[in-house]
């Protein structure tokens, strides 16, 4: 069995470099790898080009490279949490692909799968499809989409072992599986990390096979995007 642990969120991103692509799991803010979002800030790595669900929040997850001018390009679904962004986006500063969310979820897993593009009804008729291939299929319009092609992908799971297998908690259990192999490396950052034949083998939602490096983060703040509380009624 093949160790895929590294010690360090800054051995894990080693080889991350000015103008890449990266995919980045979560959803909102939740499963999101808050160490290696921290990291990139730190490091410093700039024109980036992110796929991801969304863009965080203006002082936490992706939100903190937008702040620092880091991505060039954004790939989501759902940006609507983040003035910055916002900022960035309507003065030309950030370049911006919107993706229907199940459009986006499918590219990830074709790339995921080794597919180079599939057919979806997603977008026909739309901006969305726009210069791109359409054909009718049981007398329907789709649009032809093809797989991302990332350089790095990082997720975020709850355990996972030495060997790089994976479990997701909840909610955390979103773009995370769709992106793992889904780049040319996938980084998992984990809760906790257990040796090998630690997990139970039924339980495990992503094999190690597709996950090149893997390493225990650290104070995971789990922030709730938007807390919503019911008012006790007596």
């Amino acid at each position: 069995m093949i160790n895929k642990k590294v010690n360090s969120v800054q051995e894990a991103l080693q080889g991350i470099e000015d103008h890449m692509t990266i995919m980045l799991g979560g959803f909102g803010l939740c499963g999101i790898p808050e160490n290696s979002i921290a990291e990139l800030v730190k490091k410093g790595t700039k024109n980036l080009t992110c796929i991801s669900n969304n863009a965080g929040v203006d002082d936490f997850g992706l939100g903190l490279l937008l702040q620092q001018k880091q991505i060039k390009k954004m790939i989501s679904s759902y940006v609507g949490e983040n003035a910055e962004f916002e900022r960035q986006m309507l003065s030309g500063e950030l370049e911006v692909e919107l993706i229907p969310q199940g459009t986006l979820a499918e590219r990830c897993r074709a790339a995921q799968a080794g597919i180079p593009a599939f057919f979806t009804p997603a977008g026909y008729g739309t901006e969305v499809a726009e210069g791109k291939e359409v054909r009718e299929f049981n007398g329907k319009m789709h649009v032809m989409e093809h797989a991302f092609k990332a350089d790095f992908s990082i997720v975020k799971a709850w355990k996972g072992d030495e060997a790089g297998n994976l479990i997701f908690k909840g909610t955390a259990r979103n773009f995370n599986p769709c992106m793992c192999g889904a780049g040319k490396i996938t980084i998992a950052e984990v809760e906790e990390l257990l040796p090998v034949g630690s997990l139970d083998p039924n339980q495990i939602h992503i094999p190690g096979i597709l996950i090149q490096r893997i390493f225990q983060g650290e104070k995971f703040e789990k922030r709730i995007e938007q807390r919503t509380v019911r008012q006790n009624i007596m």
